[in-house]
């Protein structure tokens, strides 16, 4: 099975347009466009009834001490965890392209309604959720597609990683609220084949350079 976008390479930087945050000269970051990538995919498996698209940050700090502290830097070689970014599932088995900005146009405080994808297909909330559930004004589920924000002082470069997988189910039996490590475990034994793509993305200055 194939994956590619026409949003950016393989491999390259994710375009600030489809970031949630990109970088501000006064503030380090600001919000950003927030659309979704175009994604388009082929040579689907025999058998393939459904289709499943996860995005996930690898590169998110366990410990969040110095995260977006003035004075401070995130070390590289802390450890690391997944930040889910996009849970889309349920999609037709006709289906083979994703247009860009379809999922996701601008930033919505407080998160995109859910569970219904637009165009067909489930959303399950992604890890904005619970990154925010402190904040008054940001507080909510988070729905669908919201892109790059890594610590604007964080020295590691972030990689987002796209992967599509092919079910031989029509529906995963996952909740309305289902969360990226839900869904990953309900789609592992349903899986036919899968595909990646990857972008990376910083707010560091001085990784960017």
């Amino acid at each position: 099975m194939k994956l590619w976008s026409d949003t950016f390479a393989d491999g390259s930087a994710v375009p600030e347009a489809n970031a949630f945050c990109k970088p501000d000269a006064a503030t380090h970051a600001t919000f950003s466009d927030n659309r979704n990538p175009h994604l388009a995919w082929s040579d689907v498996p025999a058998g393939a009834r459904s289709f499943a698209v996860i995005c996930h940050d690898p590169d998110v700090p366990t410990v969040g001490d110095d995260v977006n502290q003035e004075g401070r830097t995130v070390p590289e070689d802390l450890p690391r965890a997944d930040f889910f970014h996009w849970v889309l599932f349920d999609l037709p088995a006709g289906q083979r392209t994703i247009a860009e900005g379809s999922h996701s146009d601008q930033v919505t405080t407080r998160g995109k309604a859910g569970p219904e994808a637009p165009g067909g297909g489930r959303h399950g909330t992604n890890d904005y959720t619970g990154w925010f559930a402190g904040d008054a004004d940001m507080k909510g589920d988070y729905y669908g597609y919201d892109g790059p924000c890594p610590p604007w002082n964080d020295e590691r470069l972030h990689h987002y990683v796209f992967t599509l997988y092919a079910l031989d189910v029509d529906h995963l039996a996952v909740g309305p609220s289902a969360t990226g490590a839900d869904v990953r475990a309900a789609l592992a034994p349903h899986t036919l084949a899968t595909a990646t793509w990857t972008g990376t993305y910083t707010l560091n200055p001085a990784v960017r350079a």
